[in-house]
Parts: C-alpha cells; structure tokens; sequence
C-alpha cells in the first residue's frame, strides 16, 4: 500500500517513516519551490490550529513562520518592526471586532 503526498515536511520526517520500517519517497526541493511551498505549509497548520486550537499547533506555525524569514532573508526583528508599524497605522486586534459590512 502506498499513500501520495505533495507536502513539506519537518527534516526528521523521512528517518522516522523510515525507522518505523516503511519505504519513504521524498525530493530535496530548489529554493522557488521550497518557498511556495511554504504558503501550502503555513495553511495547513493554520487549519490544523482551527480544528485543535491548542501550542502544538501554534508551535508548527512559528516553526514555518522561521522557516519562511530563513528562506526569504528577512530577519525577526525586521518582521517586528513592520508588525509594530502596521499596529500603530492600523490597529491590532485587542478590541475583537468583526467587521459585518460597509455602507455609502
């Protein structure tokens, strides 16, 4: 029995499939294919997050969240900053609304 999979993995992934005595297909992807992949990742984890809201989940979403600065060449503190900035133009999300419609 085989079952396919397209989908970005942790790096230990393949020698734990391996060591619990299954066969293991996988590919070292370039850097234009690991970053699109990272978006597929990235959502993934955040419907993984909506279904079992618990910090395993989040803790998979900080983990790609590092891996795309990584592959991107943008650091935390860069990320930070923007966040901070966005903030003060934008607001955060402290005050809980949700925005039901527009009207002119």
């Amino acid at each position: 029995m085989r079952i396919d999979y397209d989908k970005m993995v942790r790096d230990k992934i393949p020698e734990i499939i391996q060591a619990d005595g299954k066969s293991v297909d996988y590919e070292v992807m370039n850097s234009d294919k690991y970053r699109v992949k990272h978006a597929e990742k990235l959502c993934e984890e955040a419907v993984e997050f909506q279904k079992d809201s618990n910090i395993e989940e989040l803790a998979d979403i900080l983990e790609v969240f590092y891996a795309i600065l990584k592959a991107n060449g943008i650091t935390f503190e860069e990320v930070e900053k923007a966040h901070k900035e966005k903030a003060e133009k934008n607001g955060a999300f402290d005050k809980m609304y949700l925005l039901k419609g527009v009207s002119w």
